[in-house]
């Protein structure tokens, strides 16, 4: 069989499981409430910060702020002021520790454990960590295992049994867990690092901006900060950007970006995105209002739906892929915009609509999603 016959057959055998993907193409003017943004915060409904941010370009358009490429990477000549500046205010909002911003979450997460860790090192990573975090262990040179998801007895199990087994142990998890929306027991993965002497790292990329006093995410709320060896943050999504960033040590710092093919072997963000990161950052420590707004919100959704959780993330679990995406298509009709997550992003037989909610949203918005559901 030819490369393009697998493909195609490959393609059909998606189409038959409900399973097949396309690019929709949302167009202007569609009314459609939107229940699928990781724009947690609704800062992209809110147009009078571009307005305030795009002010100075009105009197100086050429203004190197507003560049929109830096035609090189950092380690060349792309590091441009909105570089230092930006994490100068990272390391201002976690207790003075050292930044370091990348194109992506998905950069960092694909780059960091590969820098770190050697083959005589041991990856434990949470069974439902995020893709990339997964792609990021394959390209590292550790053995890794994966523990059952948020089973914190399974982990401290395998520390035990591999404890001076190996020069280094990692323990990864994320904070709030993209698909199921539940929490991390951090000050238990603190405990435990701390008591095996293992590095541990969290990715913090559906948590920053939404919990903590000021949006520093779940270790924030939880009280570890400053105990988390290494946090990952992402721009993408509640501080409406791009790119994200890490929070650590000024050595692992350093190390990084000598050692980190990701961040090394790229072209840098342009100048308007890394200061538009920063001009963001600045207005979203005091939105405490907004963060409680979002989670009453959630709060709301999970009683009409009869479901607990534990964040801005509610999946609605229907079960067979069909299912999932006649409801999606019925809920789109009634103005609606929530897509269907099917395997291999979700388990077999768990299809599901992923409710992911902003605070732009309303009580009466909830109360349309649960009146269309016939909640």
């Amino acid at each position: 069989m030819s490369l393009l016959e697998r493909i195609k057959s490959e393609l059909d055998a998606l189409h038959d499981k409900n399973q097949f993907r396309v690019l929709r193409e949302l167009k202007c003017g569609d009314e459609l409430l939107n229940l699928s943004s990781n724009d947690y915060l609704g800062l992209g409904a809110m147009p009078e910060l571009r307005e305030e941010f795009y002010k100075k370009l009105q009197d100086c358009p050429t203004d190197e702020t507003y560049a929109l490429s830096s035609s090189s990477s950092r380690l060349l000549t792309g590091n441009h002021p909105g570089y230092p500046e930006l994490e100068q205010a990272l390391s201002k909002m976690y207790n003075d520790r050292a930044a370091l911003v990348f194109n992506s979450g998905y950069h960092a997460n694909i780059g960091i454990l590969p820098a770190l860790s050697t083959k005589r090192d041991l990856i434990l990573c949470d069974k439902l960590n995020h893709a990339s975090i997964i792609d990021g262990i394959r390209l590292a040179d550790a053995q890794f295992k994966r523990y059952p998801h948020l089973d914190y007895k399974a982990l401290a199990n395998l520390l035990e049994k591999n404890f001076g087994k190996y020069e280094n142990i990692f323990i990864i998890s994320e904070s709030i867990f993209s698909m199921d929306g539940d929490a991390a027991d951090l000050r238990k993965l603190v405990e435990l690092k701390q008591k095996y002497n293992a590095t541990l790292i969290v990715d913090e990329a559906h948590s920053v901006g939404v919990f903590g006093v000021t949006g520093c995410g779940l270790a924030e709320e939880q009280g570890v900060l400053d105990q988390v060896d290494i946090i990952v943050g992402t721009f993408g999504k509640a501080f409406c950007s791009a790119g994200a960033y890490a929070i650590m040590d000024e050595a692992l710092r350093d190390y990084l970006i000598n050692k980190m093919r990701s961040f090394i072997f790229t072209t840098a963000l342009p100048p308007v995105v890394v200061n538009w990161s920063r001009f963001v950052l600045s207005k979203t420590i005091d939105m405490k209002k907004r963060r409680e707004h979002l989670l009453k919100l959630s709060a709301r959704l999970h009683e009409g739906l009869g479901t607990v959780g534990d964040s801005q993330i509610v999946p609605f679990v229907v079960g067979e892929n069909a299912a999932a995406v006649a409801l999606s298509e019925k809920l789109r009709k009634a103005g609606l915009l929530v897509f269907p997550i099917r395997p291999p992003t979700v388990p077999a037989g768990t299809a599901r609509l992923r409710f992911s909610l902003t605070a732009a949203l309303t009580e009466e918005d909830i109360d349309k999603i649960l009146k269309v559901l016939q909640l």
